[in-house]
């Protein structure tokens, strides 16, 4: 099919190759030879008018014109998927469906669970990927490689729809023998050595920001991938671990620690769910959206009987 000249089947491989920076993995991602790839690319040079991709040395890179069509071309092509594999009506116990969820450990540690139970008590045939957040998680939300992002509304993409889950707070979390069991002062916790949760693209936590705004640096002493992990690292030391309180007060119920109120100046945050504006109506989405909000009720009622 061709619009104003243009072949709309290479869209899609000029997707992939705006993306990826690379003939011959957009020829993987399309099962496709590299060959093929290259006939396609030299194809859409010729209808530009433009090289799209330059090489750089060892890497190729993209034209100005490449930079500027590419969130477009993703845009339209999203648009288009979605209108196609949209279903009218969703019934979860006929569906196959595969949900994409980007979550935190801290979520899928807390809700998660409760959200599984509920999925698989209407529909064993459902299925859920739960998949690490990056930094700037929503960009996958943006290229429709997401149905779902859970996250502070601080790091919620101000373009698309959401709505607030529930609420949480930081915490300190300590072990109950160690020499802040009794409590923690503003110069304990700066003097003290840290445990802290790094993700893997060293992106700043949201803890991480407000506690750089104190005018003081604290010690990190370790750092660890996994926010439910911090807990089980400050047993048998000193160290603080700075956590999700919800999250520290599901460890307290296995490990020896106690928890604090955190010496400096820090806000309940909002965690919120949020989905691509062009899927606002989609029937499975709306599905998925009132089971979350089921969850974080039996949630919320399990932390609150704790």
């Amino acid at each position: 099919m061709r619009f104003n000249r243009l072949d709309l089947n290479l869209l899609v491989a000029l997707d992939h190759l705006l993306t990826l920076r690379s003939i011959s993995r957009a020829a993987e991602r399309m099962n496709m030879s590299q060959s093929a790839m290259s006939n396609a690319l030299a194809r859409i040079r010729e209808y530009f008018d433009d090289p799209i991709l330059v090489q750089n040395g060892r890497k190729m890179e993209l034209t100005a014109r490449a930079e500027a069509m590419q969130d477009a071309v993703r845009d339209i092509l999203v648009r288009i998927e979605t209108t196609v594999t949209t279903e009218p009506e969703f019934d979860p116990t006929q569906s196959t469906r595969q949900f994409r969820v980007l979550v935190s450990d801290y979520t899928l540690h807390t809700v998660v669970p409760h959200f599984l139970r509920l999925a698989y008590a209407e529909s064993p045939s459902l299925g859920f990927d739960f998949l690490q957040q990056i930094e700037n998680p929503y960009g996958l939300l943006e290229r429709g490689e997401a149905d779902f992002l859970i996250a502070p509304q601080a790091m919620c993409s101000p373009d698309h729809p959401l709505e607030e889950l529930w609420e949480d707070e930081f915490i300190c979390a300590v072990w109950n023998q160690g020499r802040h069991a009794e409590g923690i002062t503003r110069d304990d916790f700066f003097e003290a050595g840290h445990v802290r949760m790094s993700p893997p693209s060293r992106a700043k936590t949201y803890e991480a920001r407000f506690i750089e705004s104190s005018a003081r640096e604290r010690t990190v002493s370790v750092t660890s991938y996994s926010f439910y992990a911090l807990a089980e690292m400050v047993v048998e030391t000193d160290r603080i671990a700075t956590m999700h309180a919800i999250l520290a007060r599901k460890a307290a119920r296995m490990l020896p620690i106690v928890m604090h109120p955190l010496p400096v100046p820090n806000d309940r945050f909002s965690q919120c769910l949020q989905w691509h504006e062009y899927r606002d109506n989609d029937p499975g989405l709306l599905w998925a959206r009132a089971l979350f909000a089921r969850a974080v009720e039996d949630m919320l009622a399990e932390d609150k009987a704790a």
